[in-house]
């Protein structure tokens, strides 16, 4: 918290990390405005009813529509458009590449326009594109769809997670992250009951059931898109469903944990390099890249690795059912305590060695019960680290614009990865996919050494900050280093800087 009784000219290094969680009171946003009738907790669970199960709900049809082409291919897609194997696993592959290149602008217009207006907008072109992905008769027709899903579908993630970002206070996040993440897990159990059950309609007006599977998935994405025009809220400062005094709570709450662009912040260039130059943004690709190739490798194949396991094709989508149950399960029981002991790097170190060992047995075992026992530990390894892996790197950077570059550049990184990982599990290797499953052991080991090297640097630097040495020169006769900058006011250090600021603390 800042010191109310610190003069103008002390310098940065009396505001311990302890010492953000108020807000000084020259810089109190809509100061005019009581807040004192505004119950926090009642306005944290209206925030929360407001953008979870809605956003959730779009992801959830998200990664539907990306991974529903591994529960098609066991409906016959590949024999009817007469692809081989090779194709199969190109038109897997397209798709991550329209979907990295285009995550960073997309979370540049979503700061720039309003996310009602911007994520429906995705939602009703990639709804358009899947359900087109149901009428093409070859090869070069499932190329284009893909790409053109990639193209629409890219800004929903990496936009929804700075979103929320926007919203909670860092201690907050993690959990609302592995909710909206969880879907994915949902998504992975409700394909495969939703694929069985619609691969009855095979041969209904001339379509085979895969073409299905996209054609009734697309129309749901399209009917969904065209909703949250209306449902999805904007960001605080002008959202319509709070009144102006929890307007302004939600902004004076994210100002008091050090989020101080919280009530706004124009667009300039220099916060986009700043993005780009800093360490943690390029560290953080690496390790969300070694739990973000794995999880498409996981959801791409898995009813193909249940499949060759011994199991026909409604059977091996149906067995995938309760192993995404538990990855909901665990990737929200890591995201509550994660948000409560505050230690994101080292869930991540414990949860990242979970998957390893189930990606070992996977590698070596040849009993079907033993593998698919392993499924459920390789999960461990996955699906609560890439929300924890994002709080962790959204907590470490301040500035709305430049967390918004950095969480798309880390996400469209780890999403490349994903054009690798969907090339890994080979026809030939079947049953076993021993190569495939060491891949994505190697990705895993990754985000191991990764994980560490970002825990150990961003310590050393709250080390060094805790003994001066990024001190600023605030004030005319304040106290520091000349080469951290000399700043007029405490407010002015804050704002110029951001998490570069000598009293911001990472969180490890």
């Amino acid at each position: 918290m800042v010191d109310n009784k610190a003069s103008p000219t002390s310098s940065g290094r009396e505001l311990e990390k302890e010492d953000i969680s108020i807000v000084d009171p020259t810089s109190l946003y809509n100061p005019d405005v009581d807040v004192s009738g505004v119950d926090e907790k009642k306005l944290l669970r209206k925030i929360d009813w407001a953008l979870i199960p809605w956003l959730s709900l779009l992801y959830l049809l998200s990664f539907l529509d990306r991974t529903s082409i591994g529960n098609a291919k066991l409906y016959h897609l590949t024999t009817d458009l007469h692809i081989t194997d090779t194709q199969y696993l190109l038109a897997l592959t397209i798709f991550f590449f329209s979907y990295a290149i285009f995550e960073v602008p997309s979370n540049i217009f979503l700061k720039r326009l309003r996310p009602s207006i911007w994520l429906s907008f995705l939602m009703l072109g990639w709804g358009v594109m899947m359900t087109l992905q149901g009428l093409v008769h070859n090869f070069g027709g499932l190329m284009g769809m893909r790409w053109m899903l990639g193209v629409w579908e890219a800004g929903l993630f990496p936009g929804v997670n700075y979103y929320l970002s926007c919203w909670y206070k860092r201690s907050e996040f993690g959990l609302r992250a592995a909710l909206f993440f969880t879907a994915a897990s949902v998504s992975g159990a409700f394909g495969g009951l939703l694929a069985a059950a619609i691969a009855n309609m095979d041969g209904i007006g001339g379509k085979p059931a895969w073409a299905w599977i996209f054609i009734i998935e697309g129309l749901a994405t399209v009917l969904a898109g065209v909703a949250s025009f209306w449902i999805i809220q904007d960001f605080p400062d002008t959202a319509k469903f709070l009144t102006a005094a929890e307007r302004t709570l939600v902004v004076r709450r994210l100002q008091s944990d050090a989020q101080f662009s919280a009530a706004g912040e124009q667009l300039r260039f220099k916060y986009i390099w700043a993005a780009l130059k800093d360490w943690k943004t390029w560290v953080g690709m690496i390790v969300y890249m070694g739990c973000d190739a794995p999880l498409y490798a996981f959801s791409l194949f898995l009813p193909t690795i249940i499949n060759q396991l011994g199991f026909q094709a409604t059977p091996a989508n149906l067995l995938t059912v309760p192993v995404y149950v538990f990855a909901g399960l665990i990737t929200c029981l890591v995201g509550y305590a994660a948000d409560r002991v505050g230690h994101r790097g080292y869930f991540n170190l414990a949860f990242l060695f979970l998957g390893g060992a189930g990606y070992m047995i996977l590698i070596f075992s040849r009993k079907p019960a033993l593998s698919y026992f392993a499924v459920y530990l390789a999960t461990c390894g996955i699906y609560p680290v890439v929300p924890n892996t994002i709080a962790w790197t959204s907590n470490n950077v301040e500035g709305s614009y430049k967390r918004s570059v950095v969480l798309a550049m880390v996400i469209s990184f780890g999403n490349i990865n994903g054009a690798v990982s969907s090339n890994i599990y080979r026809a030939p290797d079947a049953p076993w996919y021993t190569l495939g499953h060491g891949l994505v052991f190697m990705y895993i080991g990754l985000g191991v050494i990764s994980s560490t090297v970002y825990l150990f640097f961003l310590k050393r630097e709250n080390a060094r900050r805790d003994r001066g040495e990024r001190d600023e020169i605030i004030g005319k006769e304040g106290t520091g280093n000349e080469k951290n900058g000399r700043f007029a006011t405490l407010e002015e250090a804050k704002l110029e800087k951001g998490d570069e600021w000598s009293g911001y603390r990472y969180m490890t």
